[in-house]
């Protein structure tokens, strides 16, 4: 009998709480660029009873990615694919912050796109910070969406040189994200699978923690105490969203952006914030 096989990319927080979610009774393939911190998370998993595979794996490079794409074909109906690997603008450079949040989701989608088996879904986590970038120009947004991802980097719009700090390279990546997920949704669809995003709000995760122990950590707070939820989410929040967008009660959803952020971004687009 195949297993049905759910692919999660990158193990922190959100990862990790998806893994949970998703993978009872399914041969889970966990991966991460960490390969320490991958092994640890697995041994946790097993030990709570899942079947877990791991792969190390780094988002930039596309030999890598094929190479997880064809790992979780071989061991099983890839059912479920769920990217959330990224980094924050605290983290690391524009060059980076492009070369994995941008470029390592267009090369997740296309890889996928290959394997995902037919009634199978995936999910990208994405970001709020896309919704707070402005929308490209429509000749932009069609190029982001649909340049092949080896091109995506050279385009105009998309070089490191664009972008005088990490903040605004993080946010046009993810609205680049949403995009592609858009485009990706034709793709997916011709193997009877779907693609959505996700962009969750300020999330009680390290890299969460980061972010609100940095420079915009002020702003984020006033966001949280103006949202509808006024408090941070969770990796749970996020992972019961993922859960929904994976399974057969949101079959007629595809290419959309879910926004998963306790209400920040409405606070703000209608001036509660002040």
């Amino acid at each position: 009998m195949e297993h049905d096989v759910a692919v999660v990319i990158g193990i922190g927080g959100m990862g990790q709480a998806i893994a949970r979610r998703i993978g009872a009774g399914r041969q889970l393939l966990i991966a991460d660029v960490n390969e320490a911190g991958l092994r640890s998370v697995a041994g946790q998993l097993e030990a709570e009873g899942y079947a877990v595979a791991v792969a190390v794996v780094d988002v930039s490079s596309r030999e890598s990615v094929a190479a997880l794409a064809k790992q979780a074909g071989s061991l099983g109906a890839v059912r479920s694919v769920v990217h959330t690997a990224g980094l924050s603008p605290v983290q690391a450079s524009v060059a980076a912050v492009l070369a994995v949040d941008l470029l390592g989701v267009a090369m997740v989608l296309d890889e996928f796109a290959e394997v995902v088996a037919p009634g199978g879904a995936g999910v990208v986590i994405s970001s709020m910070a896309g919704h707070f970038t402005a929308p490209p120009a429509p000749d932009v947004a069609r190029q982001l969406a649909t340049t092949p991802a080896a091109e995506l980097l050279s385009l105009p719009a998309a070089r490191a040189d664009q972008f005088p700090d990490g903040g605004q390279a993080y946010g046009f990546a993810k609205r680049a994200n949403q995009l592609r997920v858009q485009a990706a949704s034709t793709a997916w669809g011709a193997r009877g699978a779907r693609i959505n995003s996700i962009s969750p709000g300020v999330i009680a995760t390290p890299m969460g923690a980061a972010e609100l122990a940095g420079d915009n950590g002020v702003v984020m707070r006033m966001m949280i105490d103006a949202s509808n939820a006024k408090r941070l989410g969770t990796p749970a929040d996020i992972a019961a969203a993922t859960e929904f967008l994976l399974s057969p009660a949101a079959g007629f959803i595809s290419g959309i952006d879910l926004l998963v952020d306790g209400g920040a971004v409405a606070a703000i687009q209608t001036g509660a914030l002040g």
